[in-house]
């Protein structure tokens, strides 16, 4: 359950930290006073999508904190999943917003992201808001409220893995399903790549080996000029060459070693040298010897060159990616080949597929249509207890081609008066019967549902007297077994709260705050008598007041 929750610079609250208590946790104030801006900010550390504009008029920065303890096993799987760990049985999540956009965000101290604060917070909280209620005017969600009722989430996993194995086949014989020519021309247009690249028999390196032979040809004479001039400056001709002065070198040193035994190691590197050189001079001669202006060898390596760079520029830059596009191109061509044999293939496969995602699909929709009749009597229920005894509800399902949920369209019906037909929510539902359907609704799958905390945001919404009674009865039902939050404008819901808190906006120097404060038994009376009675708290506001208390205790 959320035990704390720290805010700062977020709107109009400068800073403020909330201690909540198990049970249900009420949230008061008067219209603007930034009730609404609790539950933003706790979105905003649920990793909910957050505009900048909610930071503080001024500031550069806003900062959220929210502690969580008592972690229900889902929570904890997930914590753990993502990497982190429970610190002394709670986990802290922080979140701060930049004007520029930038968020910092923490688990436990440690570095995260937005969509890691929003998985965890799938598993921690839940928040029902106004814009909440009317999602009941699209169809399209109610089925997920029967999945949610039966526990169904395992057979519709199963199923959507059926359904997505199918999907991926049929994708592949609707592509092998193409027009008859269209698939010939391919396979002539492969063909000529195929045997293009085949005959010219390309070779890893060979490109760099033709344009380093190429080098030596176009420049063979240079090179046999070079070579023979080494050689003669080391044989000399008129003039000692530098073998003759090397070896009457040697032959001093040679003589001096005989004197001053120190110059032995200079004396055999000198002969060292001496001998290298002549070694050297012989392979001179040997490369000048052998090379060779071979104009027709030459024609033969630009030729061969010139069909390399020809193909590199339509089947890759380097012969490397040449050869992976003659794989990849004998591949396909052999698929198109063998179009046929893989066609019946693809379509026995297909049809297994299908009739796996069909069966699948039939299980769960038995499934649904039995928790459905279960779930609409319960909410029916519910909805007597809320004052609403003459409205009905049902459901209507659909058979539909498969999809991703299945092959239900489930929708609920409301009869709103005794021998009406039941209709679409959308045409007869008000403000008012929309928030205590989907109150009803939500206590319906609070039983299914493993989420420890409930936010109720202005779910009192169009009601007054004995319905917004009955309101707060039924959320102080629901907040025997999970932590529920609420935000209302009336005094009979906020009569039952186990921890209430008092919203309230200040001006001070020209600047807006607000201040959250928990209200003892004496504030308590005195806030919903003004509730009751205005800004001008009367006698009979306040017994008012007191009685509602009194009454409230004793349920």
């Amino acid at each position: 359950m959320l035990t704390e929750l720290y805010i700062e610079n977020i709107a109009v609250i400068e800073k403020s930290n909330i201690q909540f208590t198990s049970g249900l946790n009420v949230l008061t104030g008067e219209t603007g006073a930034g009730k609404s801006i609790v539950i933003d900010s706790i979105n905003a550390v649920m990793g909910q999508r957050t505009s900048k504009e909610i930071i503080r008029t001024g500031c550069n920065t806003a900062f959220v904190s929210a502690v969580f303890q008592d972690l229900n096993t889902a929570a904890v799987q997930t914590l753990l999943r993502l990497g982190f760990q429970l610190d002394d049985g709670q986990l802290i999540l922080q979140r701060e917003l930049h004007l520029n956009g930038k968020n910092n965000c923490r688990v436990n101290g440690r570095p995260a992201s937005v969509s890691v604060l929003k998985e965890l917070g799938i598993n921690l909280l839940n928040i029902h808001g106004q814009h909440e209620s009317y999602e009941l005017f699209s169809p399209d969600t109610h089925i997920d409220y029967i999945d949610r009722f039966g526990d169904l989430e395992e057979d519709l996993h199963a199923y959507q893995q059926a359904y997505a194995e199918w999907k991926e086949i049929e994708k592949k014989v609707n592509a092998l399903r193409t027009d008859e020519s269209a698939r010939l021309q391919e396979i002539d247009l492969l063909s000529y790549q195929v045997r293009e690249l085949e005959e010219a028999a390309l070779r890893p390196g060979e490109e760099e080996e033709l344009s380093a032979a190429r080098k030596i040809l176009q420049n063979s004479e240079k090179l046999r000029d070079c070579l023979r001039k080494a050689k003669s400056y080391a044989d000399g001709e008129e003039i000692p060459g530098a073998l003759e002065l090397l070896d009457k070198i040697c032959i001093q040193v040679q003589k001096s070693a005989e004197i001053d035994t120190s110059m032995e190691p200079v004396s055999s590197r000198l002969m060292d040298l001496y001998y290298n050189l002549q070694d050297s001079m012989a392979e001179i001669e040997n490369a000048a010897d052998s090379v060779e202006s071979d104009e027709t060898r030459l024609e033969e390596i630009e030729e061969r060159l010139d069909l390399l760079h020809r193909l590199s520029r339509k089947y890759g830059g380097s012969v490397e990616e040449m050869l992976a596009y003659l794989a990849a191109a004998q591949n396909k061509l052999e698929a198109l080949l063998q179009y046929d044999t893989n066609k019946d293939q693809l379509e026995q496969a297909n049809a297994k597929a299908l009739k796996q995602a069909a069966a699948l699909s039939g299980q769960l929709s038995k499934k649904r249509i039995a928790f459905a009749e279960s779930f609409v009597n319960q909410v029916a229920e519910e909805l007597a207890f809320l004052d609403m005894p003459n409205v009905k509800l049902c459901f209507s399902r659909t058979e539909t081609e498969l999809s991703k949920k299945g092959c239900d369209k489930i929708e609920l019906l409301v009869s709103a008066n005794p021998g009406e037909a039941p209709k679409p929510i959308a045409k007869i539902a008000s403000g008012g019967e929309l928030s205590r359907i989907m109150l009803a609704i939500k206590t319906v799958l609070s039983s299914a549902d493993l989420i420890d905390t409930l936010i109720f945001d202005e779910v009192d919404t169009g009601i007054s007297g004995s319905a917004a009674q009955k309101v707060g009865m039924k959320l102080k039902e629901v907040s025997k077994s999970r932590q529920v939050f609420c935000v209302t404008h009336q005094a009979q819901i906020a009569a039952f709260a186990d921890s209430h808190f008092l919203i309230q906006k200040e001006v001070q120097q020209g600047k807006t705050f607000t201040r959250i404060s928990p209200l003892d038994q004496t504030g308590r009376r005195q806030e919903l008598a003004r509730i009751i009675g205005g800004a001008d708290v009367s006698d009979t506001a306040l017994a008012h007041a007191q009685k509602l208390l009194e009454s409230a205790r004793k349920m």
